[in-house]
């Protein structure tokens, strides 16, 4: 079953969605969308939850319009990766929980601008006055963090025997 190739792929994806739907779901019941954002202080000046949707991309690059391209690039990256993880070669642990964590991100963010053109974003990190974000977005930075270190991990793979022997001439 290809499923069980990169078995870790196939759990990080749907748990990383999962999580970041319910957390947009839980938000948008919770909270009003209004200016400025409903927010609630979990540790007041520094950790908060606050409302906000973004129609661009992170840190709201890109969103003063014309971003319907995100929604493509979004769309891209998943059907990407799922080709990956199902035809390409067997990943690593860390490659897989990457791809895993990456896809689950792209996807939640891109469920996002199909339905309703824009991100929902929570997290607010007021003590160092960082974008307000969603765990779409985590996902995909420690997705980026285990790619990393699956390269430092493993080392660089040999020349193909054809290319070896083309170099011996």
């Amino acid at each position: 079953m290809r499923f069980k190739k990169n078995s870790i792929f196939w759990v990080a994806a749907p748990v990383s969605l999962v999580l970041d739907r319910l957390t947009k779901l839980w938000v948008v019941q919770t909270f009003a969308l209004k200016i400025p954002p409903e927010t609630m202080a979990l540790w007041p000046g520094v950790f908060h939850f606050t409302y906000v949707t973004n129609t661009g991309a992170a840190f709201s690059l890109f969103s003063n319009g014309g971003v319907n391209w995100l929604r493509w690039l979004s769309l891209a990256v998943s059907i990407g990766l799922i080709i990956l993880a199902w035809f390409g070669p067997r990943l690593t642990l860390w490659e897989q929980m990457g791809y895993g964590l990456i896809l689950g991100g792209a996807l939640g963010n891109g469920i996002d601008r199909f339905v309703s053109g824009a991100v929902v974003d929570f997290l607010d990190f007021r003590l160092i006055r960082f974008p307000v974000f969603n765990l779409a977005d985590v996902f995909i930075n420690i997705g980026i963090i285990c790619l990393l270190i699956a390269a430092f991990q493993n080392p660089p793979r040999s020349a193909p025997p054809i290319l070896k022997n083309h170099r011996e001439e």
